[in-house]
Order: structure tokens, then C-alpha cells, then sequence
């Protein structure tokens, strides 16, 4: 695993999304697996601005949602599909047909399975954020490093974590369904996106402690393209 560190929040959005326009420059048909939450917020933001300025264009792309929780109303403002349109998706042109989500309205277990299927093979490149518990997507710790596209159950400090994206403190989510560890190492690059100085103790222990399934971030180590992009606050115990 690769440590790229930069000085400052912006001087990091700031790498990581010109090193994604570089991506799509080079390969228009990119197949990307995106996350949610707050961290790839101002990558998100200057990725737009870049399409804005013809710099970059995702019309020939292919996106994975990385995950989605359960037992929400598709309409939910918290949701992983609607928090990728919103601070994404609706900004650029991406035809519907070429976006991949989870629709967990029906059965779940043929759902995952499907999904899957769809990522076959493996995204060119996957863009992960990584919780304070080392997990990946919704690959909480304890999830096998040849793990599939499953449905899983959230740890409480996910649970707790979740409210900031549904604005409530009841009624949170305590599953979902999530690209396995095992998918995520099918991807030709994987990035790994951590900011702040709440993180620094997890990237700490991903850079430097044991490849385990107890720290599921660790085992993006034994994967021979992953890069770990941190500013100087999230790197502090690199």
C-alpha cells in the first residue's frame, strides 16, 4: 500500500480528483466504484467543476454505488444512492442505464448475487473511505478478505455514525448491503481516502499493524495497486 500524503484538505481533493480527471482523460469508458459519506465530498465538488470545464467527462463512465443501507424508503435524503446523485450524479451526465445501485425492494440474497455478476471481473478503479473501525464500505471487522457482495449487519459505531446522513437519532439503519472485501480486490486500482486527525490511530493501524479481518482496511495491503490518500492530519501516526 502506497501513502500519499498532502499538507492541507484542499491540497489533498486537490490530488486525488486531478489524478481522477487523469483517469478518465485516458480511459472515457472508466468503470469506478464510488462511496458515499463525507469525506469524498470536495473531490465530488471539483470533480463537477472539472466536467463543467469540459476538463473531464463522465457520459461514457460506469459507476458502482460501493453500498446502500436496508430497511430505508427509496425517497430517504440518507441514503447512499441519493447522497451519490446529489452531491454527484445530478451535477454531471451520466445516463441512468450507466449508474449501478442497489434496489433492495425485492430479495436481497438475488440481488447481491446480480450485483456481483455485474462487477464481474473487477472496476478499474475503486474509491473507498475508511471508518474508525478499519471498515470498507460496510465491510465491518470480521469480514473475510474473499468476502462477496452481501448483505451485512452494522456495527453499532456505524449505526451511531449513520445519523449524520439521516438527520435523526432513531430509526437509524442496522444493515446493509455492501461490495465484499473480495470484489474490492478484484478492482485494477484501489484508492483509500482518509482526512482529519479522527482517523489518524485507524490509518496508523492500517499502514503498520497486522493484515487481519479484524481491521478490514488492512487487507487492501496485500493488493498490489492500492494507494492511501491522507492529509497531513489523518497521516499523523503513519
Amino acid at each position: 500500500m502506497k501513502l500519499e500524503r498532502a499538507a492541507t484538505l484542499d491540497a489533498w481533493a486537490d490530488l486525488v480528483t486531478g489524478l481522477l480527471v487523469q483517469r478518465l482523460q485516458r480511459t472515457p469508458t472508466l468503470r469506478m466504484c464510488l462511496p458515499t459519506g463525507l469525506t469524498p465530498v470536495p473531490i465530488y465538488d471539483r470533480l463537477s467543476a472539472a466536467v463543467a470545464r469540459r476538463d473531464a467527462s463522465l457520459e461514457h463512465a460506469t459507476i458502482f454505488l460501493l453500498d446502500e443501507f436496508g430497511g430505508v424508503a427509496p425517497s430517504d435524503p440518507g441514503r447512499c444512492d441519493n447522497m451519490l446523485r446529489r452531491g454527484l450524479l445530478d451535477r454531471l451526465a451520466v445516463p441512468p442505464a450507466q449508474f449501478h445501485r442497489f434496489d433492495l425492494t425485492g430479495d436481497v440474497l438475488q440481488e447481491c448475487a446480480a450485483y456481483e455478476a455485474a462487477v464481474g471481473d473487477g472496476c478499474d478503479i475503486t474509491l473507498l473511505g475508511i471508518g474508525s473501525n478499519g471498515h470498507i464500505g460496510m465491510n465491518e471487522p470480521g469480514s473475510s478478505p474473499d468476502s462477496a457482495t452481501r448483505r451485512v449487519s452494522l456495527a453499532a459505531a456505524t449505526v451511531t455514525a449513520s445519523a449524520r446522513y439521516f438527520n435523526r437519532e432513531h430509526d437509524l439503519p442496522t444493515w446493509g448491503v455492501t461490495m465484499g472485501v473480495g470484489t474490492i480486490l478484484r478492482s485494477r486500482e484501489i484508492w483509500l481516502l482518509a482526512t482529519g486527525p479522527g482517523k489518524a490511530a485507524i490509518v496508523g493501524q492500517t499502514l503498520r499493524g497486522a493484515i487481519t479481518p479484524d481491521v478490514p482496511a488492512s487487507l487492501l495491503r496485500s493488493h498490489g495497486n492500492t494507494i492511501l490518500f491522507t492529509d497531513e492530519a489523518a497521516a499523523a501516526l503513519a
